[in-house]
């Protein structure tokens, strides 16, 4: 199937007049409306019906599930222990139906396949990986389970779609003519067409650094290092002649000034689900339209030294994937997305279409073009989209991945201070747990007249923290039953650690929740009784304040010997905290972000208490991300010496401890951890020295 084809069936699917499995109501009156089959408008759904109201949930296209259905299959969220309630019902189905072999259709499930984003100390009830297709038959099990009348193929009408009296939305249209009308409304989108259309403010775009007290907001050509290009790329269609105008995706003029705000937005792409499995794979083929100089900067970019494949594939059950963005010139489609928000359906579909153009053509200039090295063609043609996801469109999602678009701006807005816990809710509804995160906004020409590109945040180090009620309702007099669980108010930087699948989830049921409590208390969705809806949420096995009891760091005093934890390490260069992986030393662990090579050290000295022969004994969680070669430099009365440690095999004492050998110790023995000439993220957690 070409693009044209894929790209007919995948609006075919958005067009598509279908019904759910349970018969939809004849009656369009309802005590909730929620607009966006998204995961966080399943769990809003499921929770109205729940509590005995009546409820539809009204999605624009044939599938339910927006991106967790839609090739997202890898959950991202940080630390899990973060999420309870419906959202987690839905992880436990996940994980129970991979415990049953007749799941595993291409061999038997991998030991291991998943470590790193299941096995969390305390979280071994749920699994987080799983294949697009079965993401959504949970979903529709669980809809059809909580008898949620579901409408698909009904699309809002960006004219005449919201009728408003007083401040309170009555009725919702559909471009069918077709109308909603209910007591509260929630808007579960990703582009918050409907807060839109209620004259609810929002913004686009990044909010200068200077709006909420920001650093990392606005431009970031600072931060931007990680999914960045190689040194000296030429941006010119003529290599060294700017009179020959730029290369597609290069945009003119300077990125502007740091930390200044802009209505740029973050790059969208497909997170595909590509498959291995010979029996199972299609062929990667060339899109209808293809241009090899829309990958002319990926080649520069290869012919520049860049010599990893520009993907991130996660494996999946089944021998599939989860491939998101990696790297300077990748899957994102960076600077192609601008007037998506605000953009209607015909403009819409058109950057749908051209970035399926593009990532269909990426993989094809991979594996053809002469100019990419041997290696990465012969790794990706490997992988090919699979015959059984996305089988009404030869495999390719029918969801782009919208990491924002509108957010709406209400009485509190989330914001850096809140993720790093400088400014903490009382009244919180969840928990996120996602370091903050922005991918690339623009490409640009830098000083020297190179292509560079702009945008790229990811900072952590922090505990899950409270999202604000106030921030999922509008401001008090623009529309009083109205609930916003996924375009919530926030700064673009804060969105970005808050815009995980299972938050919007949590988000999604925090919201129907409060919406049926408005109801019988006859409020407005701000007047709601914030104690009385918490009660509400923690009965349900909602989590609304992180206290670390799912596993949490362990603490320094609990272990024998002469322990230093990395907050009393001398640290070279600027680390990076995190604690998403519990059962670490302290309050915390530290790490590179696979970054900064060369720029970062952390410097142990352990007091002895007196001298004689010590084992050294360094601290760190594996993962399959980790650095195989950790360079590590002991000091002692023995003598100095080197050694390197592989951070993704689990350390043989309790899973946390590796012996670095024996050695001779006076006053002191000091222990080194570099990220020099490493590949892969570095961990420095803590470092022992036991008298034997």
């Amino acid at each position: 199937m070409n693009t044209s084809s894929t790209l007919r069936a995948l609006l075919g699917a958005t067009l598509l007049l279908a019904l759910s499995a349970t018969a939809h109501a004849q009656n369009d009156t309802f005590d909730v409306v929620v607009y966006g089959g998204t995961s966080g408008g399943i769990a809003a759904a499921i929770q109205t019906r729940r509590m005995g109201k009546t409820v539809v949930l009204i999605e624009p296209t044939k599938h339910v599930g927006g991106l967790t259905t839609g090739g997202l299959g890898a959950t991202d969220i940080g630390n899990k222990g973060a999420i309870g309630g419906i959202s987690r019902e839905f992880y436990q189905r996940v994980r129970k139906h991979y415990s049953d072999p007749a799941a595993w259709k291409f061999g038997k499930q991998p030991a291991g396949y998943d470590s790193g984003r299941r096995s969390e100390v305390g979280q071994e009830d749920a699994m987080w990986t799983f294949e697009p297709s079965v993401a959504e038959q949970i979903y529709r099990d669980m809809l059809a389970e909580a008898k949620v009348d579901v409408i698909y193929g009904e699309r809002l009408d960006l004219k005449k779609g919201v009728t408003k009296v007083e401040g309170q939305i009555q009725s919702i249209q559909m471009e069918s003519g077709r109308k909603f009308q209910g007591k509260r409304f929630i808007d579960a989108t990703y582009e918050g067409d409907l807060l839109a259309l209620a004259g609810v403010s929002y913004h686009v775009g990044r909010e200068a650094n200077a709006v909420y007290g920001e650093t990392l907001n606005g431009v970031q050509t600072k931060n931007a290092v990680k999914h960045q290009l190689q040194p000296g790329v030429d941006p010119y269609v003529k290599a060294g002649d700017p009179s020959s105008g730029l290369l597609p995706g290069v945009h003119a003029g300077p990125p502007g000034e740091e930390g200044s705000g802009d209505k740029r937005v973050q790059a969208y792409n497909f997170r595909m689900c590509l498959t291995d499995v010979a029996e199972n794979r299609l062929p990667i083929t060339k899109p209808e339209g293809y241009s090899e100089a829309r990958y002319e900067l990926l080649l520069r970019n290869f012919e520049a030294g860049e010599n990893r494949a520009p993907w991130n594939p996660i494996r999946m059950p089944n021998g599939k994937t989860d491939i998101n963005n990696n790297f300077g010139f990748s899957t994102d489609n960076i600077g192609m997305n601008y007037d998506f928000p605000d953009g209607d359906y015909a403009l819409r579909e058109k950057i749908f279409a051209e970035h399926l153009q593009y990532q269909q053509g990426l993989l094809w200039t991979l594996i053809t073009n002469p100019r990419v090295p041997k290696a990465i063609q012969e790794s990706v043609a490997k992988w090919g989209p699979c015959k059984d996801e996305f089988t009404e469109t030869a495999g390719w999602p029918h969801q782009l991945y919208v990491r924002e678009a509108r957010r709406m701006i209400s009485d509190y807005v989330m914001a850096q201070s809140n993720c790093q816990g400088k400014r903490v809710v009382d009244d919180s509804v969840g928990l996120a747990a996602y370091t903050m995160d922005s991918h690339n906004v623009q490409r640009y020409v830098d000083e020297k007249g190179h292509a560079r590109n702009e945008g790229d945040v990811q900072v952590g180090g922090f505990p899950p923290y409270g999202i604000a009620y106030r921030s999922i309702v509008p401001k008090e007099g623009e529309c009083n039953n109205l609930l916003v669980p996924v375009c919530l108010s926030a700064s673009h930087i804060a969105y970005g650690s808050i815009r995980m699948e299972p938050v919007f989830m949590v988000l999604g049921q925090s919201a129907a929740t409060a919406a049926c409590q408005s109801i019988d208390d006859a409020l407005t969705v701000q007047r709601v009784d914030v104690k009385k809806l918490q009660a509400k949420l923690l009965e349900d096995k909602q989590i609304l304040a992180w206290t670390g009891a799912a596993g949490g760091g362990i603490p320094v005093e609990k272990f024998s010997g002469v322990v230093i934890d990395d907050e009393k390490a001398d640290k070279t260069g600027e680390w990076q905290q995190s604690n998403s992986i519990a059962g670490y030393v302290g309050g915390r662990y530290l790490h590179d972000g696979d970054s900064l090579k060369g720029q970062l050290a952390a410097k142990f000295t352990l007091p002895l208490p007196k001298p004689g022969k010590y084992e050294v004994r360094i601290a760190y969680l594996a993962n399959p991300n980790r650095s195989k070669a950790v360079p590590v430099m002991i000091e002692s009365a023995s003598g100095n010496s080197a050694t390197s440690i592989d951070q993704t095999k689990t350390a043989p004492i309790d899973k946390l401890w590796l012996s670095l050998g024996e050695f001779e110790g006076d006053k002191q023995i000091v222990v080194t951890i570099k990220n020099e000439g490493t590949t892969g993220h570095v961990i420095v957690d803590a470092v022992q020295a036991l008298a034997k």
